[in-house]
């Protein structure tokens, strides 16, 4: 239940969910979790996104859709929109494909997800010291989407935030954080699902998808729970307030883990 409430809050709190999920069981002693848990809470903040987002999803695959079969495919806002989307994540696919070791290697280190949180902070500083806050999200650009999904395929590594690196890079492109989040959020939908497709494959080939049920329901209803909350908080605290609390939080926790993990 910690693990899920964890990962459920901090995957959309712009303070890295996988840096948590290294340095709360090296905090306590635990093991890693599974592949298995892990899939399954990923799919729990899934559904959270899609649960928040429902209408904008909606809206933007009906138009998307509706734009590929007439061949008009920047005929609405929307359409375009989910253009952009498709293009901000093909960065992250990539570091995924090819930076996959080097990756797994970081979820080791509870030391360097330490490192990672600092830059987080750094980041969430930056973006609200440089970030002019003057334009919407139907105002983003293909190449808005391109530098925002950078920051997404920057946030594999554990203890840089995706929530935090999109948002932060959004505010650099001049977005308000409220449009930075919601294009954050939109975003976050086809990366989750295609690590948890990745994911899923993986468990299949080792025949483990029937193991722990009960562990696993209580780690995807904290999740789901958790994540939906946490959505909506982050949602409603950032039309009128600034990062700076969750950079204090980012150098804090990761201070720590230098120092004592």
């Amino acid at each position: 239940m910690i693990l899920g409430v964890v990962q459920g809050a901090t995957e959309f709190l712009p303070v890295s969910s996988s840096g948590h999920l290294v340095l709360v069981p090296a905090a306590f002693g635990w093991t890693s979790p599974s592949l298995l848990f892990d899939t399954t809470v990923h799919m729990a903040t899934l559904f959270a996104v899609v649960a928040v987002f429902r209408h904008d999803l909606w809206g933007l695959l009906r138009s998307w859709w509706h734009g590929l079969c007439t061949g008009r495919l920047f005929h609405t806002t929307e359409s375009r929109l989910a253009w952009w989307v498709i293009l901000g994540t093909v960065p992250g696919v990539l570091v995924g494909l090819f930076l996959e070791t080097t990756i797994e290697s970081f979820f080791k280190s509870p030391r360097m997800a330490g490192i990672f949180l600092l830059v987080t902070a750094v980041l969430l500083v930056l973006a609200e010291v440089i970030g002019r806050r003057k334009r919407v999200l139907t105002d983003i650009s293909w190449l808005d989407s391109i530098l925002i999904g950078i920051g997404q395929a920057a946030a594999i590594a554990p203890g840089i935030s995706r929530s935090g690196a999109t948002i932060s890079v959004g505010m650099f492109c001049g977005l308000t954080r409220e449009a930075a989040a919601r294009f954050s959020f939109i975003l976050s939908v086809p990366i989750i699902a295609g690590a948890w497709i990745v994911q899923l494959l993986k468990l299949i080939g080792q025949g483990g998808l029937m193991g722990e049920v009960p562990l696993l329901i209580v780690g995807f209803v904290a999740a789901a729970v958790c994540g939906y909350a946490a959505i909506r908080v982050l949602m409603a605290y950032l039309r009128k307030r600034p990062l700076y609390p969750f950079a204090v939080y980012c150098v804090i926790a990761g201070t720590l883990a230098i120092t004592l993990l």
